[in-house]
């Protein structure tokens, strides 16, 4: 069973936004023009993400496109990325700071924050450093914290590693993690003490992407926060219609495959 610590009932609400009822959720990650800029499939944001937010649970993204290109009217909960100052051209990624004020977060009504830790990074300190203050400033105001688990250009992503990660984020009061899918992934699940979210990585063919939530999802993880493998596919609106299946239906995968070969004829 899931360990559980008492949370104020603003911040256990805006986590419950997030994390639906049945225990999962399926978040949408769109913020990484914070660093790679225009990335493919995200070129005009608004036109890629508009047509997703009916079946995602929550959006991860930069506070610049949650202003520009989600209409006000959008009844979805935000994951605010508040991490940033550092680029793909940069000579360290993990040199990265806190972009975003709590107060700002509060302004834009969002449902928790977002922030990369580099453990093993060169600035390994700082960015732990920063979690520990944007938990201790979002408890002030019962806003969830979620921690990254960022793997530099030379990091691995290997159990050990985000084991390490992972509990370090939850001993330091992240609210929930997210980290890579690897081989291992029971212990890393079974070390930290908060929900784990997955990330997607990079762009691979629907059906691998399908076969990773699955084993993600049985193997512990609360749900996925996939980007790339959703906007990047061919038939974006079919492929994050088969992650919901696996996530929120417990499908198999090639139930899920399935359905996103059904909604792709469709739209053919």
């Amino acid at each position: 069973m899931r360990r559980r610590y008492k949370m104020d009932w603003g911040l256990k609400n805006r986590l419950s936004r997030i994390i639906k009822s049945d225990g999962h959720t399926v978040m949408l990650a769109v913020d990484h023009g914070y660093f790679l800029g225009p990335l493919s499939g995200l070129e005009v944001p608004a036109k890629t993400i508009t047509p997703l937010i009916p079946y995602a649970d929550s959006l991860m993204l930069t506070r610049g496109i949650l202003r520009t290109s989600i209409h006000r009217d959008t009844d979805i909960p935000i994951v605010l990325r508040v991490s940033g100052g550092n680029s793909i051209v940069g000579k360290e990624l993990s040199n990265e700071g806190i972009t975003v004020s709590v107060e700002e977060a509060i302004r834009l009504n969002v449902s928790a924050m977002a922030l990369s830790i580099y453990v093993g990074g060169e600035y390994e300190h700082q960015t732990l450093i920063n979690l520990s203050k944007l938990v201790n400033e979002g408890e002030k105001y019962g806003i969830p914290v979620l921690a990254v688990t960022a793997v530099g250009k030379e990091m691995s992503r290997g159990s050990r590693y985000l084991s390490l990660s992972s509990r370090i984020a939850a001993e330091l009061g992240a609210h929930f993690v997210k980290t890579y899918y690897c081989e291992g992934f029971e212990k890393i699940v079974e070390s930290c003490p908060v929900p784990i979210v997955i990330a997607g990585g990079k762009k691979i063919p629907e059906q691998d992407a399908l076969e990773l939530a699955y084993n993600a999802i049985h193997r512990g993880a609360c749900g996925v926060d996939m980007g790339r493998n959703i906007f990047q596919s061919e038939h974006p609106l079919a492929m994050i219609q088969a992650v919901r299946k696996i996530v929120h239906e417990n499908a198999s995968v090639d139930e899920a495959f399935e359905l996103f070969k059904s909604l792709k004829r469709k739209r053919m």
